[in-house]
C-alpha cells in the first residue's frame, strides 16, 4: 500500500474543543437538512424548529451542494487532480471525492472541519470504503498552519501544482472577528497559478421582505446552535477572490452559476440566498 492510500487516523487539532452531543451542531443540521443520518436528537430538534420558520432551508443547502457539484466538475474539466475542501462537514452522498472519481479515480481530496463528530464520520466512511487518494483533516480552518502544515495535507496535497480550493458554505459560520478575507488569502496564496478557488456563502441582501423575515428569525434560533450564522453581501463575498479572476458567469445566485441544461426552474425561496463564484488564482 502506498501512502497515497494510506488513511491515517485524525489527529486532533491544536484547540480541540470538547464535544457536547447536547448542543445543536450546525454541521450535522445540514447533514439533515440533507437527508443525512450522521446527526443527534439536538440537532433534529432545532432543525425541524428553524425548518418550521423556514422551510426553504433545505433547498437552500441542496442548491449549495448541487452548486458544489458543478464547481468540481469545472475544475476537473480545467485540469485540477486534487482539492482541499475547507469546512467539509460531514461527506454525505455526492460529496468532493465522488464527483472527482467520475471522471478520475486517481484524483486526490482532503477534507478539513475541526467538529469531531463530523471528522469521525467521515474517517469511518472513507475507511469502510476504502477510498484511495482521499484524507480527512482535525483541524480549525481559522488556524491555517494547523492545515496547511498537516501531515495529511502534506501526504496528499501538492500546491506547486494547480489545487481545487473548495469553500463551500464555511465563511456563513466565520465571524468578522476572524478576518475572513484574510483567511481566505493565507489559502488562496499557498496555492500556485492555475489553482482554482471555488467559494459559496448565504445572503439576505436579494430576499424579499417575507423571506428576510423568516431569515432573521432562522439566525435568532441559531443562537442555539453552537456556530452562528453571518449572511454576506454581494461586494463583500466577491472581495474574498481577491487573488484571481473570476470565471464566467462571476459571482452570482447559487442556480446562475453554470446551471445543467434542461432543468427545471428554480421558485423556492432559497433561491435569492445564497452566492457562488470560481476564481482562478492568478
Amino acid at each position: 500500500m502506498s501512502d497515497l492510500d494510506r488513511p491515517p487516523s485524525p489527529v486532533p487539532p491544536t484547540r480541540v474543543r470538547e464535544l457536547d452531543l447536547d448542543k445543536p451542531n450546525a454541521a450535522r443540521m445540514y447533514d439533515y437538512y440533507l437527508g443525512g443520518v450522521h446527526n443527534f436528537e439536538p440537532d433534529r430538534l432545532l432543525a425541524d424548529k428553524a425548518l418550521q420558520v423556514a422551510p426553504w432551508l433545505k433547498d437552500l443547502a441542496r442548491l449549495n451542494r448541487a452548486w458544489l457539484r458543478r464547481a468540481v466538475l469545472f475544475m476537473m474539466d480545467q485540469g485540477i487532480r486534487q482539492f482541499l475542501d475547507l469546512g467539509s462537514g460531514i461527506p454525505t452522498a455526492g460529496n468532493v471525492h465522488e464527483t472527482a472519481h467520475q471522471v478520475d479515480p486517481e484524483a486526490r481530496v482532503v477534507y478539513v472541519d475541526y467538529e469531531s463528530v463530523a471528522v469521525h464520520h467521515a474517517h469511518t466512511l472513507l475507511g469502510e470504503q476504502n477510498v484511495p487518494g482521499v484524507g480527512v483533516v482535525w483541524a480549525d480552518i481559522r488556524e491555517p498552519r494547523s492545515v496547511l502544515d498537516h501531515d495529511e495535507v502534506a501526504r496528499l496535497i501538492d500546491f506547486d501544482q494547480p489545487v481545487g480550493l473548495l469553500i463551500a458554505g464555511l465563511m456563513l459560520f466565520i465571524a468578522d472577528d476572524y478576518d475572513p478575507a484574510g483567511l481566505v488569502a493565507a489559502y488562496r496564496e499557498k496555492c500556485a497559478p492555475g489553482s482554482y478557488l471555488g467559494l459559496s456563502t448565504q445572503t439576505n441582501e436579494r430576499a424579499d421582505e417575507e423571506t428576510a423575515a423568516d431569515l432573521a428569525a432562522v439566525l435568532r434560533l441559531y443562537e442555539a446552535a453552537d456556530e452562528q450564522m453571518y449572511p454576506r453581501d454581494h461586494a463583500t463575498v466577491e472581495s474574498w477572490f481577491a487573488g484571481t479572476e473570476l470565471v464566467s458567469p462571476g459571482l452570482v445566485l447559487l442556480h446562475e452559476w453554470r446551471p445543467e441544461p434542461d432543468l427545471p426552474e428554480v421558485t423556492t425561496p432559497a433561491r435569492l440566498l445564497g452566492y457562488g463564484g470560481v476564481g482562478r488564482v492568478l
